[in-house]
């Protein structure tokens, strides 16, 4: 998964992160001998706003939906939510993100990054993926995490990786509206919109809320066979193990 597909600003917000691994939850589950670092996430304890369900119908009525290809654990997150939380069986397939034609094949079209951030939402009925799995399970959502292999580091550097990447993340956070400035334009968006969805849809320290959000879509996915079972969850800095599965945080 390439974390720019599910939040291209929040990537750049922080740039001087780009030496290690930013992944999803999807590929924590599929490459082996990662260790995730401590303090830095992209996650959404509220609405998100850049991944949205979008259709002409009520949720009841929705029975096809083409999925925005950019984005397999986002995938994972609506069809968990179509399953558990909506009680509705629904066919998935994948598509470009071109909303009209998304919704010229399909009842609904889910829709990731900028595409669902320029949306119009007065013209269509929306649910926000983060703020419709809080409301089913009252944890946030963790999009990407930055993770490094078992063998990159010894033990002893660990702790002064992640202490870095927590200064990245911070330094970031002090220049939101030099930001906003510089994505207003190429998104046709205002300054106060994107400053927004940074200092208040984006929620970027992993926190043991957004931990145990992260282990409940683990063993969900699991459940329904969507992504295969995930491994511990190994922080690096902390060099402590969370098992994903069967955590008491449920």
């Amino acid at each position: 998964m390439n974390f720019a597909d599910d939040s291209r600003l929040s990537t750049q917000f922080l740039r001087a992160a780009r030496s290690y691994w930013p992944t999803g939850p999807l590929t924590y589950t599929t490459i082996p001998g990662l260790r995730i670092l401590s303090d830095v996430a992209i996650a959404s304890k509220q609405a998100v706003r850049s991944i949205l369900l979008v259709s002409n119908r009520p949720i009841d009525q929705i029975r096809t939906v083409a999925l925005d290809n950019s984005s397999r654990s986002s995938a994972a997150l609506i069809q968990i939510l179509f399953a558990k939380y909506w009680n509705l069986d629904v066919r998935f397939a994948p598509a470009d993100p071109e909303l009209d034609r998304m919704l010229t094949q399909h009842d609904a079209a889910l829709l990731i990054g900028d595409p669902a951030l320029q949306v119009d939402r007065s013209r269509y009925l929306t649910w926000d993926l983060a703020e419709e799995w809080r409301a089913f399970t009252g944890k946030p959502f963790v999009f990407a995490f930055w993770a490094i292999r078992n063998a990159a580091a010894p033990e002893q550097e660990l702790a002064g990786i992640g202490e870095s990447f927590s200064m990245s993340r911070d330094a970031g956070l002090r220049h939101i509206p030099e930001l906003a400035g510089e994505w207003a334009d190429k998104l046709k968006l205002s300054r106060e919109h994107i400053a927004e969805y940074l200092s208040e849809n984006i929620h970027y320290r992993l926190d043991d809320e957004n931990i145990a959000g992260m282990q409940l879509f683990f063993h969900y996915a699991a459940e329904l066979r969507i992504l295969p079972t995930a491994p511990e969850l190994l922080l690096a800095s902390a060099s402590e193990t969370r098992n994903s599965v069967s955590a008491s945080r449920f």
